[in-house]
């Protein structure tokens, strides 16, 4: 028995995924203590001029804001990080009964979603009893229970 992960309302939305900007929280913090450091070291140990000691220091801030922004671009970031909601609906998936769904009562299913096998408390949209191993598609999802209905319920609204 196959029982998929894909929605039957559609596809999911492509969502774009944008690298991280060299200016953030973590980089200019970066480069304030670098610069603070080497400014400070510069003209306190140093025999350097102050606009020379300056640009130095500048320049040793813009590197470590650089070695934190490669870290975290390059290790830290990952363009499959952020979470697509579509992935996380329940309505349209495809599943299989796993415990029986009395008349009026609740079951299980089991279910594929975002690369994993879940199972949910069901209940039968229409009341009828659903026997194990059905094919169902959840049609709603209502305080922590899904609502299902066999392929033979939708083929027959179809047929109408």
């Amino acid at each position: 028995m196959h029982y998929g992960g894909h929605a039957a309302h559609g596809t999911h939305s492509a969502h774009l995924a944008t690298a991280p900007s060299p200016y953030n929280f973590a980089t200019i913090t970066a480069f304030l203590a670098w610069f603070g450091g080497a400014g400070y070291l510069l003209t306190r140990y140093g025999d350097v001029w102050p606009p020379i000691a300056l640009l130095l220091a500048i320049a040793v801030g813009g590197a470590g804001a650089s070695l934190v922004f490669w870290f975290m671009a390059k290790v830290l970031w990952s363009p499959h990080e952020n979470l697509d909601p579509d992935d996380y609906e329940l309505v349209g998936l495809l599943g299989v009964v796993s415990s029986p769904i009395r008349e009026g009562g609740t079951g299980e299913i089991l279910f594929k979603q975002a690369g994993g096998r879940r199972a949910a408390g069901a209940r039968s949209e229409a009341g009828q009893a659903i026997e194990k191993g059905g094919e169902v598609v959840i049609t709603r999802y209502e305080k922590g229970l899904v609502y299902v209905r066999t392929w033979a319920e939708l083929a027959a609204d179809e047929a109408r």
